[in-house]
């Protein structure tokens, strides 16, 4: 790792980013002198893995769907990212009282 700044050569400075969304940081090299600034490979690519691990967290409301049921809509986010499918099955399980899994039905399971 370069220790001087190649615009200035003034002495980087390693500092540890904290990356929105991501419990790893990245670390960084920057230039007191000048804005010249760059990542370190490894721990970049650590924190880029683990965003894209990352599910998608959308906050939604319940709604009354009629006398005794409620209901979700889902996010056109959601339906694009899963490719859902008006129809389309799927299973809901709740594994404890704090969460609530739902699972496509892949096709091929429907011949089966």
């Amino acid at each position: 790792m370069k220790t001087k700044c190649p615009n200035c050569n003034a002495s980087l400075n390693k500092v540890e980013v904290k990356v929105h969304g991501a419990q790893n940081k990245a670390i960084s090299y920057q230039c007191p002198k000048c804005d010249y600034f760059e990542f370190e490979q490894n721990s970049s690519q650590k924190v880029i893995e683990e965003l894209r691990e990352t599910p998608l967290k959308i906050r939604q409301n319940i709604i009354k769907l009629s006398q005794d049921r409620l209901g979700i809509y889902f996010n056109q986010n959601v339906v694009r990212s899963l490719s859902l499918k008006n129809g389309e099955e799927i299973y809901l399980s709740v594994p404890d009282k704090r969460h609530i899994v739902l699972e496509i039905k892949e096709k091929e399971e429907e011949y089966k």
